[in-house]
């Protein structure tokens, strides 16, 4: 028997893939999530209420600068979060997918907690069993690789020892 979160994400994730959404979304989404981060000291995002999700906090590709991106993530199911640069069907890869080439050690925030992660990227032969598992949280998802007309980056962010921890 569904959820009500599994019916409520039925019914909201083919309004994401329309075009009113992929136009507005990159817009008015990361401002609503910094306010509400800001507010609630990163316990709280928006997106989590349907889908979990988590701050990356990455090192700019090329300036060097640390970058707060907030994602939907998928469990793994073996402690570690998958990533999907989808950037809303664009034609381009989104930022943080060229910082984590650059730079894959990198940290999450989940809930208010933050933890180091290492990036990387999901090979052709892991690729359908990660977007199955995507699918299977967010059904659909996988248009946005199918409209954007790329490859769309998958990343696994494995948690890592905080070596800053350990000397304290």
């Amino acid at each position: 028997m569904p959820t009500v979160l599994q019916i409520v994400r039925s019914v909201v994730s083919p309004l994401t893939r329309t075009r009113v959404f992929r136009w507005s979304a990159p817009r008015i989404l990361p401002p609503v999530e910094r306010v509400i981060a800001w507010l609630t000291g990163g316990r709280v995002q928006l997106s989590a209420l349907l889908v979990p999700s988590l701050v990356l906090h990455t090192t700019g590709a090329k300036s060097g600068e640390p970058r707060d991106t907030a994602l939907m993530y998928t469990p793994d199911g073996q402690g570690r979060a998958i990533v999907a640069g989808t950037s809303f069907a664009r034609d381009r890869h989104p930022g943080w997918t060229y910082n984590l080439l650059a730079h894959p050690d990198a940290a999450i925030t989940v809930r208010g907690s933050r933890m180091p992660v290492r990036a990387s990227l999901i090979g052709d032969d892991e690729r359908e069993a990660a977007w199955a598992r995507i699918e299977a949280q967010w059904p659909g998802y996988r248009a946005y690789e199918r409209e954007s007309g790329r490859v769309v980056r998958l990343f696994r962010l494995q948690p890592v020892a905080d070596p800053h921890r350990a000397s304290m």
